[in-house]
Formats: structure tokens, sequence, C-alpha cells
């Protein structure tokens, strides 16, 4: 599974992992009923503490995103779809906020952004 994990980022690693985890399912990576790695392999892979990846599986069991057959895994759960599908707009604007800050950072207006944007997106017919 391809999680992209960033030590600059100021969310914690754990929610980093959750919203990663939703966006496989929003774009189709993921589908319900789909295993996820075990904790120990995905921390192995992502280079940190199996404790934070079980936290990231736990948050994301209550949140209904997940379910957990017992000495079996953890797997996507039927409802995760609709509930990643309104979750993107959440990580649209969360996505849109940290590039804002960073366009800032770097002395760009969000009008620089939007133009860039605009040039560089795929034309729609």
């Amino acid at each position: 599974m391809l999680l992209n994990i960033d030590p600059n980022d100021s969310r914690p690693v754990f929610r980093q992992i959750t919203d990663e985890v939703q966006r496989c399912v929003a774009v189709g990576v993921l589908k319900p009923g789909e295993p996820l790695p075990a904790v120990r392999s995905l921390a192995a892979e992502l280079k940190v503490n199996p404790n934070t990846v079980q936290h990231a599986y736990r948050t994301m069991e209550q949140e209904g995103i997940v379910y957990v057959k017992r000495g079996i895994g953890t797997f996507v759960a039927a409802g995760a779809t609709k509930a990643s599908a309104s979750r993107q707009t959440v990580i649209a604007r969360q996505l849109a906020e940290r590039t804002l800050r960073e366009a800032y950072r770097h002395g760009l207006l969000a009008s620089d952004l939007i133009a860039a944007l605009q040039e560089i997106a795929p034309r729609r017919r």
C-alpha cells in the first residue's frame, strides 16, 4: 500500500496514516472488505513505531472506516466508501490550507496558486 507520511507535516503521524488510508479508499485503491497491512508490517514500511500504526487502526475502527476480525486482521468497512466520499471535501480543504501556508512562506499569493493550478490542470470538456 502506498502511504505517504511527511515528517514535516504538523499533523500527528497516526492522523497522517488515517488520512492516507481514507484517501486510498476514496480513490478506489482500497475497496470494502480488503485487508490492511498488518500493524508491524506497515510500521516497518513507514519506519514508525507499531504503537502509532495501532493507534491509527483503532481510530479508524472507531470512525467506522475499518473493522477488525480478531486473529485475522483489519479490513476496510463497507461504509468506508461513503464516509470517504464525504470526507474528500474535508481532505481537499486541509490540502488547500497546507498548500496555501507553504505558498505564503515562499511569498506567493492565493491568486498565484490558482493561476498555476488552472495552467497545469487538465482541461475538462
